[in-house]
């Protein structure tokens, strides 16, 4: 009897974890898409990428704006997306 009381709370301790895998893929996936703004931010940590939908840059690409440490100019580049790798979004002021 006591066999079955630590298969049970092994099977507990199994479903569990699971349970939260599950849970955190679930949370995970919407990160993977890129959000493109409509207007690039005014306060930009360092090193922090975001893309902007700029007239700048030609048909088919955004421009991805890395932001850098005081005294230095930020890093603008023109890239393209794929459709499913990106949202559109709308920047706050």
């Amino acid at each position: 009897m006591r066999y079955y009381a630590i298969a049970g709370a092994g099977g507990q301790t199994n479903m569990r974890s699971f349970a939260l895998g599950l849970i955190l893929s679930a949370v995970a996936v919407p990160c993977l898409a890129q959000t493109i703004l409509k207007s690039e931010p005014l306060v930009l940590a360092p090193y922090e990428v975001v893309f902007v939908q700029d007239a700048s840059c030609t048909a088919g690409k955004v421009l991805k704006v890395t932001g850098s440490i005081r005294g230095l100019h930020r890093r603008k580049i023109c890239v393209s997306l794929a459709a499913e790798q990106a949202s559109l979004a709308t920047a706050t002021p």
